[in-house]
């Protein structure tokens, strides 16, 4: 084995040139050669890798000393240096065959040179060895803190998630080389997010370590930081912050604002009629905030109805009321989440209720007649001023107003205040034998408070006509004519 290509690894750089030298050497001594005709016969050169260290700050780094064996010492060689590189980054001395770096090398830029060698005979001006390749390796440096790939970050997962849950996961690149010792080995740390999230150290796997509520807070901005050398002393770093957002899952039910409502209704309010608003409150977002209110005692008279915009609950009348019959209404109205998953049915086992009281409020209504129509009978010819019927109307409010009444579009009739209806003529069945009137209430402190009813007045027949022959006859008779004989006409 030719422990000689091992010394550059395991004594430094400093040592090449002398194993060069060697190496040559041994090789040289199998050929017989002149060294005064330069001439021998074709064989391989064997060269061994030169390392220089990038971001080297001095001017001219030597790097190593290309040498041949039948180099006497005498200057009789003239050492160049060929390929990319050679002249501007690398020169070569021509009598010594040192060669050295004449710029800062960056490895991430170029790692490795690739340059031939020749040796010339002065004298003659010809090639004493044939050309031969070799490799300028440029070693590394810890020069490249870590950066983070595919910035910003951002991640969203669910509230309420449990421990070990995963969320994301980062990931930094380190420009150096990475059979480098740990130039470019990473390790990942947190500096802001506990105790909610953990960081795996190798991985950069983000997870979470302690549940999280999206109603107390629903986004954390977490910090991580990258450490090449594997966080060893002298190692650099980089930092990225991560956005975590919290979904929303449905683990709140919702709640009234209010133990109780007061709402009021006019009784003259139609079916259908909107009478107020309640409202639940739920502290979830989005579908999971939408719910759906009802009545809880089954009531007849009013109901709820759900506006999606808004999410309130809007009471409605459902049959008219009456001021007079019941003024006031006690029911419980209930609300629910609409989506609901069965994995979080113990959040929503019980639903809130609230307690919902309806005054209904007393409307000045017009008098009511006791019946729909009224029928009454008076026989003809009797005298002016005779009672025909009487009609009633109450007042349907509280306040029981006083009624007037009165016979519109009547010569033949009129009325007193207590609805007796009376003749003001004689009437007469043959030239009519049915009246059809209309009375009229009117509230005594209200005019605006008027009802009319249909009353039908039917003429009796008395006998009060003799009869009477259609028309005049003249008769004849003769003049002999006996008892009992009939008459011409």
């Amino acid at each position: 084995m030719n422990y000689c290509l091992l010394l550059p690894f395991m004594l430094g750089i400093p040592l090449l040139c002398s194993c060069f030298t060697a190496t040559e050497i041994s090789q040289t001594k199998k050929v017989k050669h002149t060294v005064h005709s330069h001439s021998r016969a074709k064989r391989g050169w064997m060269w061994n890798q030169f390392f220089v260290p990038e971001e080297m700050n001095k001017t001219n780094y030597h790097i190593g000393q290309l040498r041949s064996d039948l180099d006497n010492g005498n200057n009789s060689f003239q050492y160049r240096l060929l390929g990319a590189g050679a002249e501007r980054i690398f020169v070569i001395d021509e009598r010594t065959g040192d060669i050295y770096a004449v710029q800062k090398l960056d490895r991430e830029e170029q790692s490795l040179y690739t340059l031939r060698a020749q040796v010339i005979d002065s004298s003659t001006g010809k090639a004493v060895e044939p050309e031969s390749e070799f490799v300028i390796r440029v070693s590394d440096i810890n020069d490249n803190e870590p950066k983070f790939l595919d910035e910003p970050y951002e991640a969203i997962v669910p509230e309420m998630s449990p421990e070990g849950t995963l969320v994301i996961q980062v990931t930094a690149n380190d420009a150096d080389d990475p059979s480098s010792g740990n130039n470019a080995r990473l390790l990942y740390s947190l500096l802001q997010g506990q105790p909610y999230f953990s960081i795996e150290p190798t991985t950069g796997v983000i997870r979470i370590s302690s549940k999280m509520d999206r109603e107390l807070q629903d986004e954390y901005w977490v910090i991580i930081q990258a450490k090449d050398m594997i966080g060893q002393p002298g190692a650099l770093s980089g930092t990225t912050s991560v956005l975590i957002k919290l979904s929303d899952v449905n683990d709140n039910k919702p709640i009234f604002k209010e133990s109780l409502y007061r709402l009021t209704v006019s009784e003259s309010a139609p079916t259908g009629t909107s009478i107020g608003k309640i409202m639940a409150y739920d502290n979830d977002i989005g579908e999971n905030a939408e719910m759906d209110y009802s009545i809880e005692d089954d009531s007849q008279t009013f109901d709820i109805i759900t506006n999606n915009e808004t999410q309130e609950g809007i009471v409605i009348l459902k049959k008219k009321v009456d001021f007079e019959h019941q003024n006031d209404y006690r029911i419980r109205a209930r609300v629910r989440n609409r989506h609901v998953d069965e994995r979080l049915m113990k959040y929503h086992v019980e639903a809130s209720t609230t307690l919902i009281k309806v005054q209904v409020e007393d409307e000045d209504e017009p008098p009511v007649f006791l019946l729909p129509y009224y029928l009454f009978e008076i026989f003809e010819g009797r005298p002016h001023g005779s009672f025909v019927g009487m009609v009633s109307a109450t007042d349907p409010d509280q306040k029981n107003s006083p009624i007037r009444y009165s016979i519109t579009r009547s010569k033949l009739f009129s009325t007193d205040d207590n609805g007796t209806i009376i003749t003001t003529s004689v009437l007469d069945r043959e030239i009519s034998a049915w009246y059809n009137l209309s009375v009229t209430a009117t509230e005594k402190y209200n005019a605006q408070q008027i009802s009319a009813v249909p009353v039908y007045v039917q003429v009796l027949n008395v006998n009060d006509h003799a009869p009477e022959f259609s028309e005049y006859y003249d008769t004849y008779v003769c003049e002999n004519a006996g008892s009992g004989q009939g008459l011409f006409f």
